[in-house]
């Protein structure tokens, strides 16, 4: 099925098994998010996202290897921004994308940026969230939907949602029901994006009536 014009046109960049993907993905299907995803990207070449979109008919492109572990080569990026590009993505998702998003991307889709990170950010950004927050006691952590800048989790917030800490929560038990979070906030999120519903003043994101 094609685009109309009136649907936002959305690229995922992903390195895992695609669960926020999937979520997007339902979302666009089910008529809640008014876009559709028309590529995803990976840096990891097996990656089960990848196969998500492929059994859908979505173009799937792996791009790498890359020599580092945190980020991509600045070709390889490019590589990505020229992939986005020809698809005419309008919108970047970021669902569990473990590589820190470098200037190729920034300057090319500045603004156009979503991220979902396990935390109620500002607390706990990097990795393993749910493992911090459980190492420093919270009774309460959750989800953050944000802009992406160059700081690492710290572009503005869009939305988030509380995810209390269980009594005997093991970082699997309590990055699941994060995960749960997730899957509903990421897409509100770029429904909100697609309906231009966000207004963004310096770190402030007003969601308009």
């Amino acid at each position: 099925m094609g685009v109309s014009s009136e649907e936002l046109r959305i690229g995922v960049l992903g390195s895992g098994t695609g669960s926020n993907c999937e979520a997007i993905l339902q979302a666009c299907e089910r008529g809640q998010i008014p876009g559709r995803v028309v590529v995803v990207v990976s840096d990891i070449a097996d990656a089960l996202i990848l196969e998500r979109a492929r059994k859908r008919g979505i173009p799937a492109h792996f791009v790498g290897p890359s020599r580092f572990k945190t980020k991509l080569e600045p070709e390889l990026e490019q590589r990505i921004v020229d992939i986005l590009r020809e698809k005419g993505v309008e919108l970047v998702a970021l669902a569990g994308y473990m590589r820190v998003v470098k200037t190729p991307l920034l300057s090319s889709f500045a603004g156009k940026m979503l991220n979902v990170h396990p935390s109620l950010l500002p607390s706990f950004p990097g990795l393993h969230a749910w493992e911090q927050a459980l190492t420093y006691g919270v009774r309460v952590t959750g989800c953050t939907v944000h802009f992406v800048n160059e700081g690492v989790d710290a572009g503005p917030v869009i939305l988030q949602q509380a995810v209390p800490v269980q009594a005997g929560d093991t970082p699997a038990t309590l990055h699941q029901r994060i995960q749960i979070a997730e899957h509903a906030l990421l897409p509100e999120a770029i429904r909100l994006f697609a309906l231009r519903k966000l207004q963004v003043t310096g770190r402030q994101v007003k969601i308009l009536e």
